[in-house]
């Protein structure tokens, strides 16, 4: 069984919320945007990482990751890119892509929208983990956490790091 910590559109931010949570995971993925390299060095100082540069990553990260990510672990195959399109409804290039690997999984990130959905017609998981980042038009910052075991996906738990913009302080002070 491998725990697995995935987020994306980190837009050059890394905080302790975040990186408290590497610790429970046995590896971390992130899809893409990552904005700074400092994100994905520290990310890479906890746990084993896997990653895809996004539409916002630089020559560094480009060198750095991969614009797809296909890999296979416990049994699942996993495809991995930044901009994947609607759930069901993908680029053309990404289309390509699945038609090719066929992955159990296709993970992307760009949105910013929260989805964990599984599509009929190709008969895979669609997971994007929202955004970990400060910066962007979502709301709330969002991870996925998940157990891969036997071949399947298990425990898929939401992980809710506050409000875009502010501090968790300032985050749990508006809710109350």
């Amino acid at each position: 069984m491998k725990k697995i910590l995935l987020l994306s559109d980190t837009h050059g931010h890394i905080d302790d919320r975040i990186l408290n949570y590497t610790q429970e995971a046995d590896e971390v993925w992130h899809a893409g945007d990552i904005g700074d390299l400092n994100v994905t060095d520290s990310l890479a100082q906890h746990k084993p990482l896997r990653g895809v540069y996004g539409n916002i990553d630089g020559a560094k990260a480009r060198l750095s990751f991969p614009e797809n990510n296909t890999f296979t672990l416990e049994g699942v195959k996993f495809l991995m890119t930044h901009i994947g399109g609607p759930a069901g409804k993908y680029t053309p290039r990404v289309r390509e892509v699945l038609n090719q690997e066929r992955p159990d999984v296709f993970i992307c990130g760009h949105s910013h929208i929260l989805k964990v959905m599984h599509i009929k017609g190709r008969n895979m998981m669609h997971l994007n983990p929202g955004a970990a980042g400060i910066n962007g038009f979502h709301q709330i910052r969002t991870m996925l956490r998940f157990e891969i075991a036997q071949g399947k996906l298990q425990n898929m738990e939401v992980i809710e790091l506050g409000l875009r913009g502010k501090s968790l302080s300032q985050s749990v002070e508006r809710a109350n």
